[in-house]
């Protein structure tokens, strides 16, 4: 029985989680769950799951619900405490991290510290303090299983070869729903456009990162902390089918890919079930009925988001935290409808012409670039409005 702590157990990836948990409940136990303002989904999951410690966001928060819960319900506490706690349990095996943004970093190194495993489904934690992540999972012992599609298929597709035989990643992206409009329309893209993702149906933030392709680019920061690769083997290819989720290309050229519908169930039970598979009620990948796979490069003019990731990711230090921090801010003004589409990478590289990089070498340095970068972001914002 492996006993789970779950980061972000209302979103997409912790509700797809705990169906699985459902579907094996003699192979997992939910111990922990946290969330963020969906209390009346978290409400739901603690009394199915019965879970032992739940974090929700605020104090107010943890009172309504110890209040509703009564004293049969499980122990509630908030804030980034109540993720450490969590993430830390003394009886937590494995901690999956589902939360968005930056703020998965401090409860993922505390999961680390206190020797547990890792489903990492937020990628935020790596492109923050990738150094430090994995110097520290390595010296605890811990395993980083990658929840990403993308990086789960690199992973699945590294099993059985060595390291030292890779010449590149390529990781494949559908290029979002701007991939076959011109970039002059983009003047003109809605928040409803930005939303209507072609393939995933993933929470906002992330459907705009994918939109602007920023989401790759922290996908690339990611790779290069997880497979130890420099950025210049780390490649993107625009795939939109969405079938073939990631590919490593060995030195003699064979190229090993992983392929599967579009549905996070397959990489997320992969990393909780390590190394074996579990059965999963999905429909199979019917290769017969496809009409074609198609590649092509992305358009970094198009895309100057991904672009901006790579130029972090050589810079190295604190600016990949920095402009993850950013995006945040002027993803959320985006959504809220304050700025346009062409707004966030504007913004961003305004961002990072003003960023003093500095060396990571401890957790503070990534939360100051953290904190500077939605203070930056903000600072810009509130001039061009």
């Amino acid at each position: 029985m492996k006993k789970l702590a779950l980061l972000g157990a209302t979103g997409s990836i912790g509700v797809s989680t705990l169906d699985i948990v459902a579907a094996y409940p003699d192979r997992y136990e939910v111990v922990c769950l946290s969330a963020g303002n969906n209390l009346r989904r978290l409400k739901e999951q603690i009394h199915r799951f019965r879970p032992k410690l739940v974090s929700v966001i605020s104090e107010e928060a943890a009172r309504d619900l110890r209040r509703e819960l009564g004293t049969k319900g499980p122990e509630v506490c908030c804030g980034v405490e109540g993720l450490i706690a969590c993430a830390s349990h003394h009886e937590v095996d494995m901690v999956v991290t589902a939360v968005v943004g930056a703020a998965g970093l401090v409860p993922t190194m505390a999961a680390i510290e206190a020797g547990k495993d890792i489903a990492l489904a937020n990628k935020e934690t790596l492109v923050a303090a990738g150094p430090l992540v994995m110097a520290a999972a390595a010296r605890k012992g811990v395993c980083l299983y990658p929840v990403d599609s993308e990086h789960s298929a690199i992973f699945q597709s590294l099993q059985g070869h060595r390291r030292q035989d890779v010449r590149r990643l390529i990781l494949t992206a559908s290029g979002g729903p701007f991939r076959d409009r011109p970039q002059t329309d983009l003047t003109r893209v809605t928040l409803a456009d930005a939303l209507a993702h072609p393939n995933w149906n993933m929470g906002r933030k992330i459907t705009i990162d994918s939109a602007t392709m920023m989401n790759k680019g922290l996908e690339v920061i990611e790779a290069r902390w997880l497979f130890d690769l420099p950025a210049d083997r780390i490649a993107v290819h625009i795939h939109p089918q969405s079938i073939v989720h990631s590919m490593v290309e060995y030195v003699d050229g064979a190229v090993m890919a992983q392929l599967g519908i579009p549905d996070m169930k397959t990489p997320i039970a992969y990393a909780l079930s390590y190394p074996e598979r579990l059965l999963l009620d999905q429909p199979p990948l019917d290769l017969c009925a496809l009409k074609n796979l198609s590649f092509f490069e992305p358009d970094l003019q198009k895309f100057p988001c991904l672009d901006l990731a790579y130029q972090v990711l050589n810079c190295g230090g604190t600016a990949p935290a920095a402009l993850n921090a950013a995006n945040e801010v002027v993803v959320e003004a985006f959504l809220q409808q304050q700025i346009g589409f062409l707004d966030i990478a504007a913004t961003l590289r305004t961002v990072l012409d003003g960023h003093d990089c500095a060396p990571l070498e401890q957790i503070d340095d990534a939360l100051r670039a953290d904190l500077w970068g939605r203070q930056e972001a903000r600072r810009i914002l509130a001039k061009t409005r």
